[in-house]
C-alpha cells in the first residue's frame, strides 16, 4: 500500500519535470534552427512553437504557484521563461531590456520604501492601538478594520498593507478575547476592494495606470465609489455569516497595551506619504513622485537603510520584470492577424463582457499575468480609458471568490496559520463568492450606464 502510495505521489513530480525539460529542450532547438541550411521557415515555425510553449508553461506555472518536484517560486518561474524566451530567439536581448516597463517597477518599489517607512517607525501600530482603545462593539471594531485596511491599501499597495496589518489584528482580536477569523477576513477582503480605488492601490493597478496614462484623480473618481461600497458590503457579508461573533456580543474591554514607536520617524513618514498622495493627485507622475518620495526617506540617521531593503519583496519586482518580457515574446510571435481577428469576435469593447471575461481570467492565472495577457487587446478597442478601468476594476475584485484569488488573501491566511489560527477554504469561499460577485456586479454596472 504504502509503495502505491508513493508511486502515486511521485507521478506528478516526474510528469512536471518531464514537461519542463520538454520546454527547455524545445527552446534550445528553436535556437539552433537558424543555424540549419535551408532554415527560414523552420525557424519561424520553430520559433512559434517555443514561444507557445514557454508562454503557456509559464502561465501554468504561475496559476499554479510552483513545479512539482522543483524549489522553485513565480519570480523564479517567470525569470527561467523570460530566460527562454531570449534564448529561443522570439525577443533578443535587447528587445527583453525594452520589454521592461520601468515606470511600474519604480512606483511599486518607491511604494514598498515608503510602507516599509511607516512600518519601522511603528506607525501602524499606533494605529491599532487606536483602534482598541476606541472600537467599543465587536461590529465597530469589524468596521473600524475594514476602514482601515481598505483606506491604506486605496494608495499604498495592498500587499504591503497586509503584510502589517494580519499579525496586528490577529494580536488584536486575540488580546480581546474574540474570534480572529473574521476580522482576519476583513483584512484581506478589504485591502482587495479598497485597492480598487487608485493606481497605486495593487500591483495590475499600477501596471494598468503605466499602460493607460490615465490621470490618477481620474482614476480615483471612476473607481473610488466602487470601493467604497465594496467596503460596506465586506461589513454587511462578514456580520450576515458570523452572526455569533456580532450580535449580542459584549462590550469590549480594550488592555493597556505599549506600542514601540519612534515619534520623529513616525511624523517623517507619515509627513511624506501625505505629500506623496498630494503628488498624485496633483498630476505628478506616479512613478517619479515614488521614488523620490521613498529616497529622500532613506536620508535618516535612526533607522539603517538595509532595514528597509528587507521589508522590500524584491521577488514580486523580479517577477514582474520576466512577466513583461514573457508576455513581449509572445506577443511578437504568436499574435497574427487571424488571432486578432478571433479575438475580437468575444467583443471585448462590451463592458459586461470585458469585466466577466477579466473576472474569470483573473481566478485561472492570477490578476497580474490576466493583465499582460489580455493588454494586447486593449488597443483595438475604441475607449481605451475605460477599457482599462474595467480591467482594473474587474482584476482586482475577482481576487476575493477565493482564497487563491489574490496574494493578499496569502499574506493573510500564510500569517494566521503562523500563529495557529486556520482560515480554510470554505471559511473564505462563503464570504468571498457572494462579495466577489456582488460587487463586479455593482462596479460593471457603474462603469456602463
Amino acid at each position: 500500500m504504502r509503495d502505491s502510495a508513493s508511486n502515486r505521489s511521485r507521478w506528478p513530480v516526474a510528469l512536471s519535470v518531464l514537461l519542463v525539460a520538454l520546454v527547455v529542450v524545445i527552446a534550445i532547438a528553436a535556437a539552433l534552427a537558424p543555424l540549419l541550411p535551408a532554415s527560414d521557415q523552420i525557424g519561424v515555425d520553430g520559433g512559434r512553437v517555443a514561444a507557445g510553449c514557454i508562454f503557456v508553461g509559464s502561465y501554468l506555472a504561475l496559476a499554479i504557484g510552483r513545479i512539482p518536484g522543483l524549489n522553485i517560486d513565480r519570480a523564479g518561474i517567470a525569470l527561467v521563461g523570460a530566460g527562454l524566451m531570449v534564448a529561443s530567439g522570439a525577443l533578443s536581448i535587447e528587445d527583453a531590456y525594452k520589454a521592461v516597463d520601468l515606470d511600474t517597477i519604480t512606483l511599486l518599489l518607491g511604494m514598498m520604501i515608503v510602507v516599509a517607512s511607516l512600518r519601522l517607525s511603528g506607525f501602524f501600530g499606533v494605529a491599532t492601538a487606536w483602534v482598541m482603545m476606541h472600537a467599543r462593539r465587536p461590529l465597530i471594531l469589524l468596521g473600524a478594520i475594514v476602514a482601515t485596511s481598505g483606506v491604506f491599501s486605496a494608495f499604498l499597495v495592498n500587499d504591503a498593507i497586509c503584510l502589517v496589518l494580519a499579525p496586528l489584528v490577529l494580536e488584536l482580536t486575540l488580546a480581546l478575547g474574540r474570534q480572529p477569523v473574521p476580522y482576519l477576513l476583513a483584512v484581506a477582503m478589504a485591502s482587495n476592494v479598497g485597492s480598487t480605488a487608485t493606481i497605486t492601490g495593487n500591483p495590475q493597478n499600477i501596471m494598468i495606470g503605466s499602460f493607460s496614462h490615465i490621470p490618477y484623480t481620474k482614476f480615483a473618481l471612476a473607481l473610488g465609489p466602487v470601493a467604497l461600497v465594496g467596503l460596506v458590503i465586506i461589513v454587511a457579508l462578514i456580520a450576515l455569516f458570523h452572526r455569533a461573533e456580532f450580535v449580542g456580543a459584549p462590550r469590549l474591554e480594550a488592555p493597556l497595551r505599549e506600542v514601540n514607536a519612534n515619534r520623529a520617524l513616525m511624523t517623517r513618514a507619515v509627513l511624506a506619504t501625505l505629500i506623496l498622495i498630494a503628488l498624485f493627485f496633483a498630476g505628478v507622475a506616479p512613478a517619479k513622485a515614488a521614488i523620490v518620495i521613498g529616497g529622500l526617506l532613506l536620508l535618516t540617521r535612526r533607522v539603517k537603510s538595509r532595514r528597509v531593503y528587507a521589508d522590500i519583496d524584491w521577488s514580486l519586482l523580479l517577477m514582474f520584470a520576466g512577466l513583461f518580457i514573457i508576455v513581449a515574446g509572445a506577443e511578437r510571435t504568436l499574435l497574427t492577424p487571424e488571432l486578432f481577428a478571433a479575438i475580437g469576435k468575444l467583443q471585448l469593447n462590451r463592458i459586461p463582457v470585458l469585466s466577466g471575461t477579466m473576472a474569470v481570467l483573473s481566478n485561472l492565472v492570477s490578476n497580474v499575468p490576466a493583465v499582460l495577457l489580455i493588454k494586447p487587446f486593449v488597443a483595438p478597442l475604441k475607449d481605451h480609458d475605460t477599457a482599462w478601468l474595467v480591467i482594473a476594476m474587474a482584476s482586482t475584485l475577482a481576487g476575493n471568490f477565493t482564497v487563491l484569488g489574490s496574494i493578499a488573501n496569502l499574506i493573510v491566511v500564510q500569517r494566521a496559520a503562523a500563529s495557529g489560527v486556520v482560515i480554510g477554504f470554505w471559511d473564505y469561499f462563503r464570504v468571498g463568492a457572494p462579495l466577489t460577485i456582488i460587487t463586479l456586479a455593482i462596479g460593471t454596472l457603474w462603469l456602463w450606464l
